[in-house]
């Protein structure tokens, strides 16, 4: 590899070439340095709430339920909500961002001081769409949750957390 000194004299061109990748930079830093920041404590737990994506389950041809359990500890004695987001996916050979999305949800979960039963399961069915192209495909998919107590602010989110993969066959 071989250093070429620089003469310290630009065309003018080369200049203004310079100027849109300069401004680029500087909004990107910016705009990078104001995204929000959230705490992980390295559990998905918050105010007493927990949200656990549960190994996907085969239901008839192509769909597939992928349920998600939620379960709040009856200590508080305020109204919690807990906001859950939930992406679906067809595991695809290599990296995880390869992955085909198959749908996403969003739920809203209210208990009550009252509420005897703390565990919840909640049903979220998709459709497999490449099944009987290929005749075998895995699944899976991921949650993150925040929980709001009483009518206070919101915890952060959690971080993702992904379940068991399930391995479905085409039906013959």
């Amino acid at each position: 590899m071989s250093i070429t000194p620089s003469t310290g004299i630009r065309s003018t061109r080369a200049r203004i070439a310079l100027v849109p990748l300069l401004s680029l930079g500087l909004l990107g830093g910016s705009a990078a340095i104001a995204a929000p920041v959230q705490a992980d404590d390295g559990k998905n737990e918050r105010y007493g709430c927990t949200v656990t994506p549960l190994k996907p389950d085969k239901l008839h041809g192509k769909w597939v339920d992928f349920s998600i359990k939620v379960t709040c500890d009856d200590k508080t004695d305020s109204k919690r909500t807990v906001h859950i987001r939930q992406l679906r996916y067809e595991d695809e050979k290599g990296p995880r961002r390869t992955d085909d999305l198959l749908g996403r949800s969003r739920f809203m979960e209210e208990f009550k001081n009252n509420d005897k039963d703390d565990t919840r399961i909640i049903g979220s069915v998709d459709k497999v769409r490449n099944l009987d192209r290929r005749g075998t495909e895995e699944v899976y998919h991921v949650v993150s949750f925040r929980v709001q107590k009483g009518n206070g602010n919101w915890s952060d989110w959690t971080k993702w957390e992904e379940s068991k993969v399930l391995e479905l066959k085409k039906d013959h």
